[in-house]
């Protein structure tokens, strides 16, 4: 492709060179380029990406896409200067890959809960009413019926769009995507047009990137502020930013709520480990996940599947029968004891809440409620210690340990948690930091029917430990005790 199509709608300042020239391929990483590559040089938190301009041409870069011009032009060098790289590097890969979001229906589903069972739903949704879907998640992500690895929630912007040319090339007419903050506020989605965007729910996250709430919240609302006339815009009407966040939206606003009268109003009538029985708009029907955040997800998904143009009947039909993401409240029973094993990726202390609010509306009776639970290293400490008190309020036992320590030590980590647990509550709180073992001790003190929740990594089939991954997975781990107790 020609450069000056690749550089359609870029917010240009100068261009050394010609724009005539053919660009073979578009990379922000240095080490990827060959000969006739396009470079995009991003000012990043760990890196910044004008310091390896001369890497890239040494390597065969034919085009710079750069915030300043290098004191020292190549002749054979066409570098184009723009306020914003990362901005640019959404657009630019849009154009290259031949605008693939306008080929199809595009979802964007934002929040900080929830994102990934409302996307994963109606991915499975959209497929059972007979479309090709794609999946872009946390866990992972799909392109019909063809499963890739995840490695971000949002990929950076040209593996983005690289993967929606995919989707678009296999006729996916729907596609369903997570969008984190970081996603929005890095530009990795500028460029894309979408037919829809969903919020779930904010609270307490990622301050060790967005600095303050607020300016997590601002970050948030940017994706609706940017969704056109031509998308629908559903948001969750129960939580206190639901309205703030479409204010300044283009989109046709739509709500769902289990509380107040919106376009998409549920109520829960019954909640078990069958699952939920719920009056949607007044048809009563029985969906197979558990649970009042589950309910408040169900309502997103079938709001946003009415906006895309599905009847309630065919909506409520397909989603009875559907299960979850993975990793989000999966439970398992052991054959003789009878003790529950509830796996959960809930890594934020609302997610925490809800969980365990959730588990103590499942219980029969006097079973004891043991908590697993960590936090992740090199990422937001403020949690850190509201996380403890959180799991130490609402659990009988709770058992402290390791998430992903990435480079930090865990026993330090375990040790700001500490610090949240208020003084009369520390009797029931036991610290290991090694997982495997803090699993195996609280399935080990669980009396027959107790139920144990293993919260923070979910369906993560690793633990990162000084830069390292090394296999690890919750499941797999309860599984084996499991096999041994039931001996």
């Amino acid at each position: 492709m020609e450069l000056r199509d690749v550089l359609y709608k870029v917010p240009i300042r100068t261009v050394a060179g010609s724009t005539e020239v053919e660009v073979k391929d578009i990379q922000v990483d240095s080490r990827k380029i060959g000969t006739g590559s396009l470079f995009i040089a991003i000012r990043g938190s760990a890196a910044d990406g004008h310091e390896y301009i001369a890497h890239a041409i040494e390597k065969g870069a034919g085009v710079i896409i750069c915030e300043q011009l290098p004191a020292s032009l190549k002749q054979e060098v066409v570098y184009v200067e723009t306020g914003n790289s990362a901005e640019a590097a959404g657009i630019l890969s849009h154009n290259f890959f031949g605008r693939p979001s306008e080929r199809m229906k595009l979802v964007g589903v934002t929040g900080t809960n929830g994102k990934t069972t409302i996307a994963t739903l109606l991915y499975k949704l959209f497929t059972s009413l007979g479309n090709t879907c794609g999946l872009i998640s946390t866990v992972e992500n799909y392109i019909g019926e063809k499963v890739l690895p995840a490695t971000h929630t949002t990929p950076d912007a040209v593996n983005l769009n690289a993967l929606l040319r995919q989707m678009a090339d296999e006729k996916c007419d729907h596609v369903f995507m997570e969008v984190s903050s970081h996603a929005i506020h890095q530009h990795r989605i500028t460029g894309l047009q979408f037919a829809g965007g969903i919020f779930s729910n904010i609270t307490h996250d990622h301050l060790d990137y967005h600095n303050t709430f607020d300016e997590y919240i601002r970050v948030k609302k940017s994706f609706f502020d940017q969704l056109p006339s031509s998308a629908f815009a559903l948001s969750n009407a129960d939580d206190k930013r639901g309205t703030v966040m479409l204010q300044n939206t283009l989109a046709r606003k739509y709500y769902y709520s289990l509380k107040t009268m919106t376009e998409f109003k549920g109520k829960i009538l019954e909640n078990n480990l069958t699952g939920l029985v719920m009056n949607v708009n007044e048809v009563e029907v029985h969906f197979r996940l558990i649970g009042e955040f589950n309910a408040y997800n169900l309502m997103a998904v079938i709001g946003a599947a009415n906006c895309l143009g599905y009847d309630y009947e065919r909506i409520l039909t397909s989603l009875s029968s559907l299960t979850g993401a993975e990793g989000r409240f999966d439970y398992m029973v052991s054959a003789k004891e009878k003790i529950i094993a509830i796996v959960d990726y809930a890594h934020t202390p609302d997610a925490l809440v809800n969980v365990l609010a959730t588990i103590k509306k499942l219980k029969k009776g006097f079973e004891q409620v043991i908590t697993v639970v960590g936090c992740g290293g090199d990422r937001d400490k403020t949690k850190r210690p509201v996380m403890a008190e959180v799991s130490a309020e609402h659990s009988d036992t709770l058992v402290l340990t390791s998430d992903n320590p990435r480079g930090e030590d865990p026993a330090m980590i375990i040790r700001d948690m500490e610090a949240g647990i208020p003084p009369a509550l520390k009797r029931k709180c036991i610290s290991i930091t090694d997982r495997k073992e803090a699993i195996k001790t609280a399935i080990t003190i669980a009396k027959p029917e107790d139920i144990v929740l293993i919260a923070g990594k979910g369906h993560e089939k690793y633990q990162e430990i000084k830069g390292v991954k090394h296999h690890f997975d919750d499941k797999e781990v309860v599984k084996e005790l499991f096999k041994e107790l039931d001996k």
